[in-house]
């Protein structure tokens, strides 16, 4: 399968980014973008856990993109604080909409600092429908402008995540678990450390599980 997964440029807003993409066979399959750890300790594209969720959608048919945000990789431009790197996100899944604009479903994941900025675009992006976030961080950001959140989704987090404590995951999960109207699934995977270094089985798992529930529903 893997000889589908093609590398794109995409028009940015500080120049051309570099993504990976593969184009499922179904004109209205769902869509999915995949957002990067943090570009100034190591994050890119290419991170394992980003890797591992891109495939878990791409066995589940979606169209689906990875990108590098400004600065990395063959990205132009440099890390701009966050700003910057939600304008990235947008403009990926301007291209990705374009490039699967029957598409039925459209979802929004990221890992570590990935899920602030995709969680950040789910505030301004009403088509998205579904989320997945990966070992948040609300002890390092305010995830508070998620009030309300629009939308139902799933959050992972590994119990052993030595960058998070789990009161803040439990405090995230109140939050989200209290507003009406959707349903956002906390899941703790007991062994695992925030990278997933040896639960990525069980994190694969746990994508998959969720993505195929959340898509029978569409």
């Amino acid at each position: 399968m893997d000889n589908k997964i093609i590398e794109v440029f995409i028009p940015g807003p500080a120049g051309r980014l570099e993504a990976k993409y593969f184009k499922s066979k179904k004109n209205t399959s769902p869509i999915a973008l995949i957002l990067q750890p943090h570009p100034q300790y190591g994050g890119t594209m290419n991170n394992k856990v980003v890797v591992d969720a891109f495939h878990a959608f791409m066995d589940n048919e979606f169209s689906v993109c990875r990108v590098n945000f400004r600065g990395v990789g063959k990205s132009d431009g440099e890390f701009d604080n966050g700003q910057g790197e939600l304008a990235d996100a947008a403009a990926t899944l301007d291209w990705l909409e374009k490039e699967n604009f029957e598409n039925s479903q459209c979802w929004i994941s990221g890992f570590s600092f990935g899920s602030l900025i995709a969680m950040q675009l789910l505030m301004r992006r009403p088509e998205i429908n579904r989320f997945i976030s990966i070992s948040p961080q609300p002890n390092v950001y305010d995830f508070s402008f998620l009030s309300p959140c629009p939308t139902s989704g799933l959050v992972v987090s590994g119990k052993k995540d030595e960058l998070v404590p789990q009161e803040h995951i439990k405090e995230l999960n109140k939050r989200l678990t209290s507003q009406k109207g959707i349903k956002v699934d906390f899941q703790i995977i007991p062994e695992a450390n925030h990278f997933f270094t040896k639960s990525s089985d069980d994190l694969i798992k746990t994508l998959d599980k969720y993505i195929k529930k959340e898509t029978t529903l569409f």
